[in-house]
């Protein structure tokens, strides 16, 4: 009986390649697609994943005020923070969170799926988010990653 040794290989910084990916957010469920963003920001989608390291891609989120939740979350989903004086406790509701900042419900989404270490900080800086249907990143070629909507 032979033993066989599998040595597991590591990247180092200067061996990733990083891409680019257009997603349109238009009809895409807030929950299911801000798991599908942080699997891609981690870099899990890919042969050459290792935790420590920032293996993950740059994504562009277009249409994101086109997002839909379901059931009755924009009514009754509410955004907590406190300022830590009394009476510091504010509550926003998701309705009227879209209704200030449209890109805000889908980063805390996505924010809240990663780790919370500075390599997660890092992460969530490759994410761009934005209204329209335009945005500025023409020259890095994103490429369109399709999305199933189930």
């Amino acid at each position: 009986m032979s033993l066989v040794t599998r040595v597991t290989s590591f990247r180092k910084p200067a061996e990733v390649e990083l891409r680019w990916h257009l997603i349109d957010a238009d009809g895409q469920v807030l929950g299911r697609l801000a798991s599908r963003l942080a699997t891609i920001l981690r870099g899990k989608h890919r042969p050459d994943y290792t935790p420590s390291l920032d293996t993950g891609d740059h994504i562009v989120v277009i249409n994101v005020d086109k997002i839909r939740v379901t059931g009755r979350k924009l009514e009754q989903k509410t955004y907590t923070r406190y300022s830590g004086y009394p009476r510091g406790l504010k509550r926003i509701t998701l309705q009227k969170l879209n209704q200030i900042k449209p890109t805000e419900a889908l980063h805390k989404a996505v924010s809240g799926m990663l780790p919370h270490t500075p390599l997660g900080r890092q992460l969530l800086t490759k994410l761009r988010l934005y209204t329209g249907s335009t945005h500025p990143h023409t020259a890095q070629q994103p490429v369109a990653l399709p999305l199933t909507s189930r």
